[in-house]
């Protein structure tokens, strides 16, 4: 498997890895360690959308990348929403390592306002809302722009994942195939 891990010495990002916090829906950290991968064709085009972001002085914050499958279990049998989550049964983009959840910060650090947080399961969400602010519709339509210019593709119910047009191409990732563990020891 060619998986990277995405530092910010590698490429010049901001983390907030929510499923490694509390700070997420389920309310419980799903991963025991706050590492982030991807595959190595999505990790060379988050760098282009990282020198698009640059050109305009802002910068990228990461909220989740590759998800083992494991974590996609825990996360669809807490809420089983095909609007908001793929079937783990059918895998998702992340359990490829080909998807990534991230927002728009300036050069202080400050996120962008997108009119709702990350994981919002609402309609708000959704790309193209304009019940959300002027200002949230301008950054939602910056990232969408930076990260299209670059090669992703974009889901329209969340305005902060992106994915590889071609993601089911790429197998599946379970924890165990990593170079080291994301997941609880759950033995």
């Amino acid at each position: 498997m060619d998986i990277i891990e995405i530092t910010t010495a590698t490429h010049d990002v901001e983390f907030d890895l929510a499923y490694a916090t509390e700070r997420n829906f389920t309310s419980l950290p799903v991963y025991a360690n706050a590492i982030c991968y991807l595959h190595r064709e999505a990790s060379e085009i988050l760098a282009t959308a990282i020198r698009l972001a640059s050109a305009l002085d802002l910068r990228l914050k990461l909220f989740d990348a590759l998800r083992p499958s494991e974590a996609q279990w825990v996360l669809w049998n807490h809420t089983p929403d095909p609007d908001f989550l793929a079937d783990p049964r059918r895998g998702s983009p992340h359990s490829r390592g080909v998807a990534i959840d991230l927002t728009l910060i300036d050069q202080k650090g400050q996120e962008l306002d997108m009119g709702t947080g990350f994981d919002a399961f609402t309609p708000l969400s959704h790309h193209g809302n304009i019940e959300v602010s002027p200002a949230a519709q301008h950054n939602r339509l910056t990232l969408l722009g930076l990260m299209t210019a670059a090669g992703w593709d974009f889901y329209r119910n969340e305005w902060w994942h992106y994915q590889l047009f071609n993601s089911r191409d790429y197998p599946l990732i379970s924890d165990g195939d990593l170079s080291a563990s994301m997941m609880p020891d759950r033995g």
